[in-house]
Formats: C-alpha cells, sequence, structure tokens
C-alpha cells in the first residue's frame, strides 16, 4: 500500500476489480468503505471486462502491474480515484500508467497527491526506469497532474500527448 497526506492507495485483487467494475458497492463492504455512488464510464467497463481481468487471472505474483490502483480519500473513506499500471514492466523497466478521479471528486488535487505518491514508490523498485503517460491534448486536468509531477513532454500526435518520468532522478 501507499500513503500520502490524505490518501490511501492499493491494489486490487481480482475478485476485488469485479466488483469494483459492477459498481454495487461490494468492494466498498468488503473494505469497511464509504459508498462512494460514483458510476465507472463504459470505456474503463469494457476495458477491464477485455484487458484487466484477462491480464490478471491465474496472476498471484506481481499482479499489480496489471491490475487498477484504488485512491480513498482517509478522512472520507471513500474511493476518489484509481490508477493502473498498463503490464509488466518492459526489459529496459519502462511502465505505462492510466488514472482517471471519480467525476464529483475532481479538481480537488486527489490525483495529483497519488500520482506523486506512487512515483515514490515506483522509484524504489528495481524493475521501473521510466513511467509513461499519454493525456488528450485537451484534457488540462490530466495535463497538470504529469506537469506537477515533473513529467517530460516526450511525443505529440492529433489528439494525444505523451510524458515520460525517469524513476533515477
Amino acid at each position: 500500500m501507499i500513503e500520502t497526506d490524505r490518501l490511501k492507495i492499493f491494489p486490487l485483487t481480482y475478485e476485488q476489480v469485479v466488483k469494483y467494475r459492477d459498481c454495487k458497492n461490494e468492494l466498498e463492504k468488503e473494505l469497511a468503505l464509504n459508498e462512494s455512488k460514483c458510476e465507472l464510464p463504459d470505456y474503463l467497463k469494457m476495458m477491464i471486462g477485455k484487458k484487466i481481468l484477462s491480464n490478471l487471472s491465474g496472476k498471484k505474483e506481481n499482479f499489480i502491474y496489471s491490475t487498477i490502483w484504488i485512491i480513498i480519500d482517509k478522512i472520507e473513506n471513500i474511493i476518489v480515484a484509481d490508477f493502473g499500471i498498463k503490464g509488466d514492466p518492459k526489459e529496459d523497466g519502462e511502465i505505462e500508467l492510466g488514472y482517471g478521479t471519480h467525476s464529483i471528486f475532481q479538481n480537488k488535487g486527489y490525483m495529483t497527491e497519488a500520482i506523486n505518491g506512487f512515483l515514490k514508490w515506483a522509484s524504489e523498485k528495481d524493475e521501473v526506469k521510466l513511467i509513461f503517460v499519454e493525456t488528450d491534448k485537451v484534457n488540462v486536468a490530466s495535463i497538470k497532474v504529469v506537469e506537477k509531477n515533473n513529467f517530460e513532454k516526450v511525443k505529440e500526435t492529433d489528439n494525444s500527448l505523451w510524458w515520460k518520468y525517469s524513476c533515477d532522478l
């Protein structure tokens, strides 16, 4: 688990990801959290079903690189956001990160703080050297998260910006 001033952050098991995707507050009950009443976007539910659960299936070790990590506000005791690592580190130590904040909790600095905590955690892992994030060009909030966490812009396409963070800093 990763802990910051306001947040607890940890990876979900296969069974917990299913509960999270189904949005029936079963995960909150299991973890003794307050109900979030948040709906996951359809694209995330689809990604969970097609990619995340198949990548997690039967994976007992290093599942942290294939699952969803939930972000909990310690005072409110509620899930405010999540992120995921898109697979095991490559040979060169590269991973890619994707993240999102539940709409009712946006613009409160949760993701900036969570990513900062994750970067400190990742920098202690020998297998992680570089972290990449893709943001939509129009997603100002997401761009601010990477900028505030000292990511370097390394690529631009018609719709996206690519960012890199070196764990050796």
